[in-house]
Order: structure tokens, then C-alpha cells, then sequence
């Protein structure tokens, strides 16, 4: 009887227990949204609605990477477009009794026709100058949103009714708010197929080459305006949905909840994560859910020296991010494992 060849080195040591690396990899990710569907179930009211806050300043935060990250502009406006998904959804529940999930797509539009037309005029500044111009944004969000109080309910806001789960689901036990974690969940899971689509096409090779070399890529035949504008636009999309779901969670809206430190917030969590990561996004959801409120229990007096010491360790730890430091760190001990 002929025995079988044995199988070549280098496909032999990409093998573990019979599966790829690629296949491993499938699987940690099944895992994971597995975890993920049943923990709610596992945990009180209260930390359910922690967790959808935690996936929706993700998806704000993806957003914030495609265009920090990937195409290198620099935003400190994001607050006032979460702002601008959050009203939208608001005012079409409240005003016109749209019913919540025919909110987003009318948040998304919005939202990527004010980034496309905020992103024109803002061709023509880089760096810190257009961090100062989408500053603006987030400074002028909650005085517009008081001044339009026919609509926006100025300074007393809108009160939404939580939306409840379908009726099969209510008599199977689901309430209100791990109906609303599945709502996130999807839509978080949806927003990280859409970025990865794009990051790793033709799309985001030309936003990574215009971020790196932009001489070089307009030399390339690259468009750069388009592609800028199209970084901006989409970046503000995923920013709109997300604060329309917030506002849907939360079932509150108020000029005062959209202030600047939103808008710091998410570049900080942006950067915690990893910029110019996808799943850094999950991580920077994490810190601005978390953080604040664990700097508050440490301490009444100072929460806020906790905060920037927190940001410190972490950047000081991991100067590329969090997964933008583990990545490379995984990578070669995958490369280790293999050798050996």
C-alpha cells in the first residue's frame, strides 16, 4: 500500500489541529458573536443598556476611523453629526410617528449629505487648521439645536418611548432593552462588514495612499477631492446611524447631551483602540462608555485626573492603540509559532 505524501512545510505549520489559520480565525469570530447574542441574558437591565451604548459608540467611533485613521483628516466636529442622527430620528418619531427602524436610513442620508457638503469647503485646510474648522461644528451643534425649539424642543428636548420588541419575542420573555442590544448588535455588525468592504477594496487603498503620499497619489491619477469627500461623507454616515440609535436607546434627546467632550471623546476613543483600526473601534466603545464613569468612582473630587491619567497609561502602553499595539504583537507570534 502507497502511503501519503506528507504535506509541505510551510502548508503543514499553517495548520493547527487539522483547521487553518484562516478557519481558526472564522471560528474565534463565531465564537465571539455567539458570546455576544447570548450575554445579554447573563447580565442585569442595566448593564444590557451599558453594552448597546458600548456598540453604538463603537459604530460613532468606526466612523471616526475611516476618516482619521484611513484618510488622515482630522475631525473634532463628529459630536455634532451623532447630534444630527440623534435629532433626525427624534423628530420623525416624535413629530411623524415613524416607527424606529424606518429612522436610520433617513439619519444615514442626512448625515452623509452634511459631511459630503461640511467636507467640500474643508478641502482646502489639513491638519490642525481642519480640526479648528470641524471644531466649529461641535461648538455651534447645541446652540442650533436650541435656537430650532419648534422642532428640536429646545432646551427642554424630546421624549421618545422605547420601542418594544415584536410580539412573538414579548411572549417569549424578551424585554424592551435586550430587544434594543440586538438592534445595536445588528447594526454594528452591519457597519463593520460595510467598513471592512470598503478599507480593504480599491477605496481604501486610495484613502491610505492619499493619507501616506498625497503628491504621489494625485500623481497616480488618484482624485483626491472625490475620495476625500467620500472619506468625509461616509465617515459622518456611520457617525448619523449611530446617534440615531442612541437616541432610540436612550429615549431622551437634549442640546446639552451633544457638547464638545462628545466630540473629544470619540477622537480619544478612536485613538485608545487603534486609529486606523476596525476592531479598535470596540475597544474605543468600551473606554467611552467605562472610563468616566469608573473615574467617578474612584474619586468625587478629581474623576476628571483620573480620566487623562487612564489616557495617559494607555497611550503610554500602547502608543499605537490597542489593537493597533496587539496586532503586530499577534502577528509575530504567529510567525513564532509557525517556525517552530
Amino acid at each position: 500500500m502507497e502511503r501519503p505524501l506528507p504535506a509541505p512545510a510551510g502548508l503543514a505549520a499553517d495548520r493547527y489541529a487539522g483547521l487553518s489559520l484562516a478557519a481558526w480565525q472564522k471560528f474565534g469570530t463565531l465564537a465571539l458573536i455567539v458570546l455576544a447574542a447570548v450575554l445579554p441574558f447573563a447580565l442585569s437591565r442595566y448593564h444590557v443598556f451599558e453594552l448597546t451604548m458600548v456598540m453604538i459608540y463603537a459604530i460613532a467611533v468606526l466612523g471616526l476611523n475611516i476618516l482619521t485613521g484611513y484618510n488622515g483628516q482630522i475631525s473634532l466636529g463628529h459630536g455634532g453629526f451623532f447630534a444630527a442622527g440623534a435629532y433626525t430620528a427624534a423628530i420623525l418619531m416624535h413629530h411623524y410617528g415613524v416607527p424606529y427602524w424606518a429612522t436610520l436610513p433617513p439619519a444615514a442620508v442626512i448625515c452623509f449629505a452634511l459631511g459630503v457638503l461640511f467636507g467640500l469647503p474643508a478641502l482646502r485646510f489639513e491638519g490642525p487648521y481642519l480640526a479648528l474648522v470641524t471644531l466649529a461644528m461641535a461648538l455651534a451643534t447645541p446652540q442650533l439645536l436650541k435656537y430650532f425649539d419648534t422642532w428640536t424642543g429646545g432646551q427642554q428636548g424630546i421624549n421618545l418611548v422605547k420601542p418594544m420588541p415584536p410580539p412573538a419575542l414579548v411572549e417569549l420573555g424578551l424585554d424592551r432593552d435586550r430587544w434594543l442590544y440586538y438592534v445595536a448588535f445588528v447594526a454594528l455588525l452591519i457597519a463593520i462588514r460595510v467598513a471592512a468592504n470598503l478599507l480593504h477594496g480599491r477605496t481604501g487603498r486610495a484613502l491610505i495612499a492619499i493619507r501616506d503620499q498625497p503628491i504621489a497619489a494625485a500623481a497616480m491619477g488618484i482624485h483626491t477631492a472625490r475620495y476625500k469627500t467620500l472619506a468625509f461623507g461616509t465617515s459622518t454616515l456611520f457617525t448619523g446611524v449611530a446617534g440615531a440609535l442612541a437616541a432610540i436607546v436612550i429615549g431622551y434627546v437634549s442640546p446639552e447631551g451633544y457638547s464638545l467632550f462628545l466630540s473629544v471623546s470619540f477622537l480619544v476613543g478612536s485613538a485608545i483602540g487603534g486609529i486606523a483600526t476596525i476592531g479598535g473601534a470596540i475597544v474605543g466603545g468600551l473606554f467611552i462608555q467605562f472610563v468616566p464613569n469608573l473615574a467617578n468612582d474612584i474619586s468625587d473630587a478629581a474623576p476628571w485626573a483620573i480620566y487623562g491619567l487612564a489616557m495617559l497609561l494607555f497611550m503610554y502602553a500602547m502608543p499605537r492603540g490597542v489593537v493597533g499595539s496587539l496586532g503586530p504583537l499577534i502577528a509575530r507570534l504567529t510567525q513564532r509559532i509557525r517556525a517552530g
